[in-house]
């Protein structure tokens, strides 16, 4: 069974950081782009990072772009998501998508698997 779980998400007050993983099961992470996506309430999703399969060139949305890290740890099947200097507008629902391929997209609809989120709050 191909699986996503996204982990690490909570409360943190504003300007710290969390770490987000997303582990993979039934299938091999390196073979895939990788997104991170989130969504607030009342809101769309909207792209926060993505990185390619193999060669790691990650792209980064401008609001999170010098804040978030995307990283990848092909050992381990799992992709990462450092996110420093959070802001109340980062809250949300983060999940992250897996994309057969090399190329990665900041658009939903073009991933094939995704996991069910971690809710990250920041609050003071």
């Amino acid at each position: 069974q191909l699986q996503l779980v996204e982990s690490g998400g909570g409360l943190v007050q504003p300007g710290g950081s969390l770490r987000l993983s997303c582990a993979a099961s039934g299938f091999t992470l390196m073979y895939y782009a990788i997104g991170w996506f989130r969504q607030a309430p009342g809101k769309e999703r909207e792209g926060v990072s993505c990185i390619s399969s193999s060669d790691g060139i990650a792209n980064y949305a401008d609001a999170v772009k010098g804040r978030f890290t995307i990283s990848r740890d092909n050992a381990k099947n799992t992709v990462y998501l450092q996110m420093n200097s959070l802001k109340p507008e980062d809250t949300a629902v983060y999940y992250c998508a897996a994309r057969r391929g090399r190329i990665p997209t900041m658009t939903a609809g073009s991933y094939d698997y995704w996991g069910q989120g971690t809710q990250v709050t920041v609050s003071s």
